[in-house]
């Protein structure tokens, strides 16, 4: 579903902030791949999604998706294939807009856009029913500006949004990491029931070693803008934390230095 080829990004090229993101990334999704991504600071992590997404140009590779070379395609051109929640619980939803308003235009991601009602009738009575899945009330409160929800619903919401039109690929970067403990874990529960029930295929960066572990198919650890350890199956499933950071050290040759890794 995914494939990168010695995919390379350098900030600031040629100054004294210099910064070389991503060096050579080679990296495999098959279809229904649910992939968690850890590493440790300025490992590459969210530069990947970004690249993906197409937010920065390549500066040398190849991105297929779905066997589209997709690497040229503006961040608005991808869209219509992807589906993504961020760090940021503000950013995945239109504040000032509906509940209701803010799936409807969820639901017309990629497709042609003319002037008509932004909410048909015959859209609206299924938006209760997916949002009562959530468990978070909202159901009853479609015609709700978005911006009076606390952060989780916000990222409950954007969650559901993003993978609406069941996209070919959902990125998901660090979405929990700015929740309490409680709506995190509900969020996360959210993420996997409806990645499993909707054969998706994902990536998700995470600084917990132990969601890393627990969630998805298989497992990737970057450092210095590469990919140092790919691990999937019975191997995956049988990993602790300690395993994850003698490995780290094992591959990298230095200790993992991200303290909310290590605190997670």
């Amino acid at each position: 579903m995914l494939r990168l080829s010695h995919v390379t990004k350098t900030f600031n090229k040629g100054t004294v902030t210099e910064k070389r993101a991503l060096t050579g990334v080679d990296l495999t999704l098959n279809d229904g791949d649910f992939v968690t991504v850890i590493g440790g600071n300025g490992a590459g992590k969210s530069t990947l999604l970004n690249m993906i997404a197409g937010v920065y140009p390549l500066d040398s590779g190849v991105i297929e998706l779905d066997g589209k070379d997709i690497s040229r395609l503006t961040e608005a051109q991808r869209a219509r294939y992807l589906g993504r929640v961020f760090q940021d619980p503000m950013r995945g939803t239109a504040a000032d807009m509906q509940i209701v308003e803010n799936l409807a235009l969820a639901r017309r991601r990629g497709k042609r856009r003319g002037l008509a009602w932004g909410v048909t009738k015959d859209e609206r009575p299924e938006y209760p029913e997916l949002l009562a899945r959530l468990g978070l009330g909202l159901e009853s409160r479609l015609d709700a500006k978005v911006g009076l929800l606390s952060g989780g619903q916000r990222q409950a919401l954007t969650l559901l949004m993003a993978t609406l039109t069941e996209p070919k690929l959902l990125l998901l970067d660090e979405h929990t990491a700015a929740l309490d403990p409680k709506t995190a874990a509900k969020v996360l529960e959210l993420t996997e029931e409806i990645i499993s029930e909707r054969r998706l295929t994902a990536l998700m960066v995470t600084h917990n070693m132990t969601d890393a572990i627990r969630l998805g198919n298989r497992l990737i650890m970057m450092a210095d803008g590469r990919v140092i350890y790919d691990v999937s199956g019975d191997e995956k499933k049988s990993l602790t934390v300690p395993d994850l950071l003698r490995k780290f050290e094992e591959v990298n040759g230095s200790a993992l230095d991200n303290d909310r890794m290590l605190l997670s």
